[in-house]
């Protein structure tokens, strides 16, 4: 199957899954990736302790709609791409696509980045903070974005990306911190087919596109273009002549 026929069916599941929303139907986002039981950062709107390495219980931030928040009916942000290699991953490459990330979602605070849109802002740099405070900081201020650090996790991503890494929530949100969890996001992507060629370079972009909303993808426009205010922040000619560099060859 064809990128546009495969994009074509992305678009028609977002809008049966917003047509679900708007009919009061607990939306297939809180599902886990691949059937994976997706637990959540809030139950009934206080943050759930729960374990140090499983904070995840109850319903889910993003089921249903709340008034004026950002999180009303949002588009899957995380795409249903198989998981492998969950350790940090080395190569010269890993860091082309990083810095390619930072330059379009986090280029002026990079690993201290915060979601312009929030209002009341993290008590202190959030690589100065446990992940477990930055849980605190996303239960304390409902109702606005909370995309955080270099890579610009959402709470939900956040969440599932800490405990799929293994990662305890006591331990600082530093750079390296934050590759590991990034990390996991780039093999969800698709990054070990890419290297071993078996996923061409377009729909690895795609694929990264569909994760990362300041990348275009190949229509060079974000792939959540016109929700919640967001567009690409670079151009697909900027994000292939950087792609290029790793793999000459579409």
């Amino acid at each position: 199957m064809g990128v546009e026929p495969i994009r074509f069916i992305v678009f028609i599941v977002a809008v049966v899954m917003s047509s679900c929303a708007q009919a009061g139907v607990v939306s297939l986002l809180d599902q886990g990736q691949i059937g994976e039981q997706r637990s959540a950062l809030y139950s009934g709107g206080a943050l759930n302790t729960g374990s140090a390495r499983d904070p995840q219980k109850g319903s889910s931030l993003f089921i249903g709609r709340r008034e004026g928040s950002f999180f009303e009916d949002p588009p899957a942000h995380e795409p249903a791409f198989p998981t492998a290699g969950i350790s940090t991953i080395k190569g010269s490459d890993v860091q082309v696509i990083r810095a390619l990330i930072r330059s379009a979602e986090s280029r002026r605070d990079g690993y201290d980045a915060v979601q312009h849109g929030a209002r009341i802002k993290p008590p202190r740099a959030p690589t100065q903070m446990t992940i477990a405070q930055i849980y605190k900081w996303i239960a304390d201020t409902p109702g606005q974005p909370h995309a955080i650090g270099k890579y610009q996790f959402i709470p939900k991503t956040l969440v599932r990306v800490v405990r799929k890494a293994g990662v305890d929530p006591n331990v600082r949100f530093t750079p390296a911190v934050q590759d590991r969890l990034g990390d996991v996001l780039l093999a969800e992507a698709g990054l070990h087919r890419f290297r071993k060629g078996t996923l061409s370079r377009v729909a690895f972009m795609n694929n990264l596109a569909k994760i990362w909303a300041g990348l275009p993808n190949s229509s060079g426009k974000s792939h959540y273009a016109g929700y919640a205010g967001n567009k690409a922040s670079i151009s697909w000619a900027q994000f292939e002549q950087v792609m290029k560099r790793i793999a000459p060859k579409g």
